[in-house]
Parts: structure tokens; C-alpha cells; sequence
């Protein structure tokens, strides 16, 4: 019986040996939202593969598909959220996918209209479009407040929400949408919250903002992400270690300068 529990056994360690060998002859498989970020990773992936690193960038719209094709183990890994955005996707739909290193950007937010040149031109009335999750939708708010728009409830930090609105000289009508669908609302409402992300590819310009929060804060960085059983997987550690290097933190300064950089080597 102890034989052929040792033949088991060495069956098994094998047969994990050949799976482990297979997956490091696979490309990495990385997911990413296109535009901007989908850019930087792209970028990335052409230095690793000067390295003899084989990447494979998956580009993607939808933001709950970024997560679930890591989470089902299509792809090996993801960037496009922050800590907070992942918090919540893993509670809504049974996720366990965690971020994987420190480095990563921040993806500036603002609010941009069609209708103002300026913020004190919003007249009575008037709708404002802030995004439905919960962390943008904060800094929205922020924003409204720091522009004297709206006062909030002290003590909130990015936990606020429209709730908290305490005065509204204005009587602005705050409108939660999809953050996808907020730049796209510039035409019905006077102002909108837009991410920089989802600006860029549909053609805005961030220096058209009429307020920008480029606020640092370790709870917005945009990092990788993804299974427990894949985050030290060694060619995504290799990736990274490319992604920290300067050449990657230049391109974010030369050809996104709106995002920041953040836990780059130098």
C-alpha cells in the first residue's frame, strides 16, 4: 500500500512539474481596458518581449469582464482598477483576486462640459453627471466642493456620497451614471465627472477640464491584478519588474502625461 501511495504521489508531483512547464512555454496573458492604459501596457509588452518575455495584451471595455476573465483563468493577470473598484467587484461577484506589486498610475478624473467655459457660469438647476462607482463618484463630489458648488458633511474622505450633501446653493440635480457613460452625457448635462481614461479614447482633451483632481493617494493607484494561485506566478513577476523600469515611467510622462506614476524604481 506504502508503494503505491509513493506512486501517487509521484504521479501528482509530476503531473504538476509538466502543468507548471507548460504554463511558463504559454505567452503571459495580461488584460487591460483599452486606450491610455491599454497604450502603456502594450508598451510594456514590447520591451519584455526585447527581454525574451512573451506577452500577450488582451484589450477590453467592459470593466466586469476585465475581472472575470482573470478570475476564470483566461488571462493570467489585469490592469485598470484600484483598491477600492476590486473591493467592491469582489463582493458583487464572488471574486477573490488580489494586487499584485505596488507599482502602478493614477488615473486623474475631472469635470468637463460642453455648455460652461467656466465653473461659476453653472446657473440653478442644472444637472451634473458623477459616476455610479462609488470612489470616482467621491471624487466627483469632492470636486463640486472644492469649486463651491456644494458643501459636504465633514469626515467622509472618498466614502462620501451624494447623500452627504448638506447645502446646495444651486440645487444642482446630481446624476449617477455608468462611468463609461458620463463623458457621453456631456450633451444632455451641463457638467459631468469624467476619468481621464475614458476621456482620452473618446476623443477629449484632459487640458479641457474645468477642475482636475490629480489627488496622490495610495487608494487610487491603478495596479495589476489576480488570482491568489497566479500572483507570483514568475513570468507576471518578470513583467513587472520590466513595467517598474524607467523606459515605461517616461512613456507615462512624454505620452500620457495626465496619469501619475506611482512605485516605479525611479
Amino acid at each position: 500500500m506504502m508503494k503505491t501511495l509513493a506512486r501517487l504521489v509521484g504521479a501528482t508531483s509530476l503531473l504538476f512539474a509538466l502543468t507548471a512547464a507548460a504554463a511558463a512555454d504559454q505567452p503571459l496573458k495580461i488584460a487591460t481596458s483599452a486606450g491610455p492604459v491599454g497604450q502603456l501596457v502594450s508598451f510594456a509588452a514590447k520591451l519584455a518581449k526585447d527581454k525574451g518575455i512573451d506577452v500577450k495584451v488582451v484589450e477590453l471595455s467592459d470593466w466586469v469582464a476585465l475581472n472575470e476573465v482573470v478570475n476564470s483563468g483566461d488571462v493570467d493577470a489585469n490592469l485598470f482598477q484600484h483598491a477600492t473598484y476590486l473591493a467592491l467587484q469582489n463582493k458583487q461577484h464572488g471574486f477573490n483576486l488580489v494586487q499584485v506589486d505596488n507599482v502602478g498610475v493614477i488615473a486623474p478624473v475631472g469635470l468637463f462640459s460642453k455648455k460652461i467655459k467656466k465653473l461659476d457660469e453653472i446657473k440653478s438647476g442644472d444637472s451634473v453627471a458623477i459616476p455610479n462607482e462609488p470612489l470616482n463618484g467621491a471624487r466627483g463630489l469632492i470636486l463640486l466642493e472644492r469649486a463651491g458648488l456644494i458643501k459636504l458633511a465633514p469626515g467622509k474622505g472618498f466614502s462620501v456620497s451624494k447623500f452627504d450633501i448638506i447645502d446646495n446653493p444651486k440645487n444642482l440635480k446630481i446624476i449617477e451614471l455608468d462611468p463609461a457613460q458620463t463623458y457621453r452625457s456631456l450633451d444632455d448635462v451641463t457638467l459631468a465627472l469624467v476619468n481621464i481614461t475614458y476621456l482620452i479614447p473618446a476623443g477629449g482633451d484632459p487640458k479641457s477640464a474645468l477642475a482636475i483632481d490629480r489627488t496622490v493617494d495610495d487608494g487610487l493607484v491603478l495596479r495589476f491584478t489576480a488570482r491568489p494561485d497566479k500572483k507570483d506566478d514568475p513570468r507576471l513577476k518578470a513583467f513587472i519588474e520590466v513595467f517598474k523600469s524607467p523606459e515605461v515611467k517616461q512613456f507615462i510622462e512624454q505620452n500620457i502625461p495626465a496619469f501619475i506614476p506611482a512605485g516605479f524604481n525611479s
